[in-house]
């Protein structure tokens, strides 16, 4: 049964939830998932007075929501088409590189912040010594 359907859909579940918190009066999460002209009628109806909004927003969490082939949404995650798969151990390398980037930048950040403070410094000093010369 080669032809048969898939029953969860390629969308993300994750994105249709985020678009249909933040911009679900105006059916963003159903332009997502395929789902257009009932797109348009929510954004005409401003998400149904909001009810049909909030509708959405619970069988989306629930995982009940379908896109416009009728297949369920279930997966949180963004789907890769032929994108490299993720295991626990390159999450792990990942999080260490970006940990890594993250402590180069803010030891950048510091050193700036350092040299600032002694450029300021500086300049008080030479505020400061400035009216004494003139005075004597």
């Amino acid at each position: 049964m080669s032809g048969e359907v898939p029953l969860v859909s390629e969308r993300s579940r994750g994105v249709a939830l985020a678009l249909s918190v933040l911009g679900g009066v105006f059916g963003l999460h159903r332009f997502y998932v395929g789902r257009n002209r009932s797109g348009v009628w929510m954004c005409v109806t401003l998400g149904g007075l909001g009810i049909w909004y909030l509708y959405d927003v619970v069988v989306i969490a629930a995982g009940d929501f379908r896109d416009a082939e009728g297949r369920r949404l279930a997966r949180w995650e963004v789907a890769g088409e032929g994108g490299p798969t993720v295991t626990p151990d390159s999450r792990v390398a990942d999080l260490e590189d970006r940990l890594m980037g993250l402590e180069s930048q803010v030891g950048e950040l510091a050193e700036r912040l350092d040299f600032t403070e002694r450029m300021l410094a500086q300049r008080r000093e030479k505020e400061r010594l400035q009216p004494g010369d003139r005075a004597s």
